[in-house]
C-alpha cells in the first residue's frame, strides 16, 4: 500500500514527499538549496522561493518522491510520449502518464518513477538504492530495438509486472540510453532481474537465475 506522503505547505504551493521513493539523487538539493536543505528541519521550506521555481525543481525529481500541488493552479503536465531512461549502474527512470498495476493488485497513477532493475530492491517494483550494495553494473548504452509497434496514439502507458519476471509496458514509449541510442514503440518487456544480456530489455534470463520478485 502506498505510504502517506509528508506535506510541506506554503501559501501558493504544497510539496508532497514520499520517503519510501527517495534514493537521494539530490536533484532538488542541487537545484534549489534554499528550499531543499537536508541539514534543516523541516528540510523542505517551499515558502523560501517562488511557487514556479519550486515546481520546476520538483519536476526534476526522477523517482517521483517529490510532487507538488498548486491551489487553483495547473497540475504537472507529463510529456506526451513516455520516456524510459536506464540509469548507468542504476534504476529505470520512467517519465510520462503512467498507470502502474502493482503485483498486489493496487493501481497507482504516476508521472515519474524509478523502477528497480538490479533485482535486489526491498521496495520492489520501485528502486531503493540497493543496486549500489549489489554492485549492479550496466552502462545503459546501445539500446536494442526490442519494442513492438502499434497503432494506438493514447499517451497513457500501462506498466505491470510479470510474476517473477519482467516489467511490462503497454503504450507509446521511447527507451533512451545514456549514449542517446533509442528505440520507440508501444509494447515491450524490460529486465528487472539484473541478468539480461539485452538490457534494458528482458531476454528471459530471470528463469535461469531464479529471480523472485517477493
Amino acid at each position: 500500500m502506498k505510504k502517506t506522503p509528508r506535506i510541506y505547505e506554503a501559501d501558493e504551493l504544497v510539496v508532497e514527499y514520499d520517503v519510501t521513493r527517495c534514493i537521494h539523487v539530490e536533484a532538488c538539493v542541487r537545484g534549489l538549496p534554499t528550499v531543499f536543505d537536508p541539514s534543516r528541519r523541516p528540510w523542505i521550506a517551499p515558502g523560501r522561493a517562488t511557487a514556479e521555481a519550486v515546481a520546476q525543481v520538483v519536476r526534476r525529481c526522477p523517482t517521483g518522491a517529490l510532487h507538488y500541488r498548486r491551489p487553483g493552479g495547473a497540475p504537472e503536465s507529463p510529456p506526451q510520449r513516455t520516456e524510459v531512461r536506464p540509469e548507468p549502474d542504476g534504476p529505470l527512470y520512467v517519465h510520462g502518464r503512467l498507470r502502474i498495476r502493482l503485483p498486489a493488485g493496487e493501481t497507482q497513477v504516476e508521472t515519474r518513477v524509478a523502477l528497480c532493475r538490479c533485482g535486489e530492491s526491498a521496495n520492489k517494483p520501485y528502486c531503493d538504492g540497493a543496486h549500489e550494495a549489489a554492485s549492479f553494473a550496466d552502462a545503459a548504452t546501445n539500446v536494442p530495438a526490442r519494442l513492438a509497434t502499434g497503432t494506438s496514439e493514447d499517451s497513457e502507458v500501462a506498466v505491470s509486472f510479470a510474476p517473477d519476471g519482467p516489467i511490462l509496458v503497454d503504450g507509446p514509449v521511447t527507451v533512451r540510453g545514456a549514449d542517446a541510442s533509442e528505440t520507440t514503440g508501444r509494447r515491450g518487456a524490460l529486465c528487472r532481474c539484473g541478468g539480461s544480456e539485452t538490457k534494458p530489455f528482458c531476454d528471459g534470463r530471470h528463469k535461469t537465475v531464479g529471480f523472485r520478485a517477493d
